[in-house]
């Protein structure tokens, strides 16, 4: 264990127990309950706070800093670069680099966009070209996810590396990556860090993400749970066919469920309203087949086996009910051949051999309506997902960013990953506001949907560790609530003067400045000297994203609403200038914080407000401040300056 590890969990667990003392004195000694609309959600705000301070403690407890791998690289390679609507100049260089890589493969152009010209350039160079294929005409089409699973079944490569159109790989990328799926065959994913070119030192826009391409994904690494990022990372193909075939199954399983279960219920209603007792017997017996059938597939009888038990008890009970009655049309005939009148020769050609009664038998002619509705569905689950251009989709189709949702899956099969923490592909972020806001709403909104639709905390396979590294992503979008109450806070108190907590006392300053000290020294320990504070910025100023994040995944997810899905551009500023619309939220916050901080003094300077309140608030309202600066300096940023960003020295992120 290193000296900096050591020094990281000190103070984590310093950082931990503070934060539970400092809260649990909250709770217990200091809340304003005569101002509980207020101080309760101050409190809870607090405690969501130390519920962020765990996890990241949690995460940077096991923080992992990979050696090389000491295999040497093998296995056949296919290069995937995705692309939609991207310029077709920025696709071939991306291309183009990518043939450059020095470890033999074969490059590919994944092109949702179906563009002849980016064809025939492609086909000019030499490069694969893929696109969808006719299949998935009016079907869900589920963005990148889908474009990559089209990919999947016209290859063959046992490795791919996924590349989004803007990320230019180093020749050497297979080389430093694929030594690791050697080391350990149960190696599925090996994430590289993204790093950008275009972004200036200030980085306005807060694109580079040094915390989370480090030590976060490394942290994450050791409790195996790195995961996918969209791009810059290499993936098992086995791994991935693996995970589509089980996501497969348990599709199949889960659509037979339902319907023995609707079948059941729907037999049971239609055995009551009959007043045929013979009939009634026979939807009870189908009833019957299909509670055996739904015991068997608990116990793990394959589907096929158990639902085609149900088929042959259906078809028994529809060829005993139509026997019967065929056995009166035959007493009718007879009676009518007894009778002395001229009979019609067609009478006699009545077929009621065995092959008559299976004629008879079938759905259309049955008597058995219920069993009809009951085997017509078994029959469309036995061969596929119709409503799917692919019955097998390997990489995860349940959110718009498919790229967690997949390690996820891949981790909850007993795989594992591999976060490589060295820069092999330079990338192009956003250079204007409102493209920078459309990518983090995407990326919050596809998280929110695999905690709502695959929640970590419950899922099967994950370990512990996994649980809670997975749901410390997806818990980190929640924020936006707690801004909401950190903001309201000092406001109320400086025009109002209402206090959420019972004083500001010395138990106050004694309990929450040791432990804010802390997790800032915490940080800067983490950090080594990166650039963390344009992080903390955003995690706040964009709490109106967050809110909206939320929002329309719950409606997605729950209400079904669409969720429509953004490209980032890769093409420059966006003309449409600043996203004013987007930003006013943050405006207002600044202009109620400037107001609260006047009139807080005012109220002072005349003796109507607490001198020590007043100092406590004006102090968290000027931070407040300063973190929404940002969003001026975003919303005047007009791109990057001629010198591009340099990545670190020796290449290392």
């Amino acid at each position: 264990m290193t000296a900096r590890l050591i020094a990281i969990r000190i103070l984590a667990l310093l950082s931990v127990l503070l934060g539970v003392d400092y809260v649990a004195w909250r709770w217990l000694d200091s809340v304003n309950w005569s101002a509980w609309w207020i101080a309760v959600p101050l409190v809870l705000a607090e405690t969501c706070s130390l519920v962020d301070t765990f996890l990241f403690c949690l995460t940077m407890w096991r923080a992992k800093d990979r050696p090389r791998p000491t295999s040497a690289p093998q296995g056949t390679v296919d290069v995937f670069i995705t692309t939609y609507d991207e310029p077709l100049e920025l696709v071939m260089t991306t291309a183009t680099a990518a043939q450059r890589i020095a470890y033999p493969h074969e490059t590919w152009i994944l092109d949702d966009g179906a563009r002849p010209a980016l064809r025939a350039a492609a086909e000019s160079a030499g490069i694969g070209y893929v696109t969808r294929s006719e299949d998935w005409t009016g079907k869900p089409r589920h963005a990148k996810a889908g474009n990559l699973n089209n990919a999947l079944f016209r290859t063959d490569g046992e490795f791919l590396l996924i590349l989004d159109a803007d990320q230019i790989p180093d020749p050497l990328i297979l080389h430093r990556t694929l030594g690791y799926f050697a080391d350990d065959p149960e190696v599925a994913l090996v994430q590289t860090p993204q790093y950008f070119t275009n972004v200036d030192e200030a980085d306005p826009l807060g694109s580079q993400a040094p915390l989370f391409y480090g030590p976060i994904q490394q942290g994450k690494d050791g409790w195996n749970a790195a995961f996918f990022c969209g791009s810059n990372a290499v993936l098992r193909r086995d791994a991935l066919m693996q995970l589509g075939i089980v996501g497969y199954v348990r599709d199949i399983t889960t659509s037979t469920k339902k319907a023995l279960r609707t079948g059941s219920a729907l037999l049971a209603r239609e055995a009551r309203r009959t007043d045929d007792e013979s009939l009634a017997a026979q939807l009870l017996l189908v009833r019957d087949a299909i509670g055996h059938a739904r015991r068997r597939i608990a116990e793990g009888t394959p589907i096929d086996e158990a639902t085609n038990h149900v088929r042959r008890v259906a078809h028994r009970a529809s060829q005993e009910l139509v026997a019967g009655d065929v056995a009166q049309i035959r007493a009718d005939l007879e009676t009518i051949a007894r009778l002395p009148i001229e009979r019609d020769a067609e009478l006699d050609a009545v077929i009621v051999d065995d092959t008559a009664l299976d004629e008879l038998a079938t759905v259309e002619l049955s008597p058995l309506g219920a069993v009809q509705a009951v085997t017509r569905l078994l029959d469309v689950l036995r061969i596929d997902r119709g409503h799917e251009a692919q019955p097998v989709l390997p990489l995860a189709t349940i959110s718009v960013t498919e790229d967690m949702a997949t390690a996820m899956q891949l981790h909850s099969l007993g795989w594992r990953s591999v976060y490589h923490h060295e820069i092999l592909a330079h990338g192009l972020a956003p250079e204007d506001l409102r493209t920078m806001l459309t990518q983090r709403l995407r990326w919050a909104q596809g998280t929110i949907q695999v905690m709502l639709r695959d929640n970590p905390l419950v899922k099967r396979g994950l370990s512990a560790g996994q649980r809670l590294m997975y749901f410390a992503t997806m818990w980190s979008y929640l924020s936006g609530f707690t801004a909401v109450v950190y903001l309201a806070a000092p406001v109320i108190y400086l025009l109002f003067g209402i206090m959420p907590v019972a004083a500001w006392s010395a138990d106050f300053f004694l309990r929450f400045l040791p432990y804010f000290l802390l997790n800032q020294a915490l940080f800067l320990v983490v950090g080594r000297g990166m650039r963390t504070w344009r992080g903390q910025q955003y995690s706040l100023a964009l709490f109106p994203v967050w809110i909206r994040a939320c929002g329309t995944a719950f409606a997605n997810v729950v209400l079904g609403r669409p969720l429509s899905f953004a490209v980032t551009r890769k093409d420059g500023r966006d003309p449409r200038g600043v996203p004013w619309r987007e930003i006013w939220p943050q405006l207002a916050a600044m202009v109620v914080l400037v107001v609260a901080l006047v009139v807080g003094v005012i109220r002072v300077l005349v003796g109507a407000g607490d001198g020590t309140g007043t100092l406590v608030n004006t102090v968290w309202v000027l931070y407040d401040l300063l973190v929404f600066s940002v969003i001026i300096q975003a919303a005047r940023y007009r791109g990057p300056a001629a010198r591009t960003a340099v990545p670190p020295s020796g290449g290392e992120a």
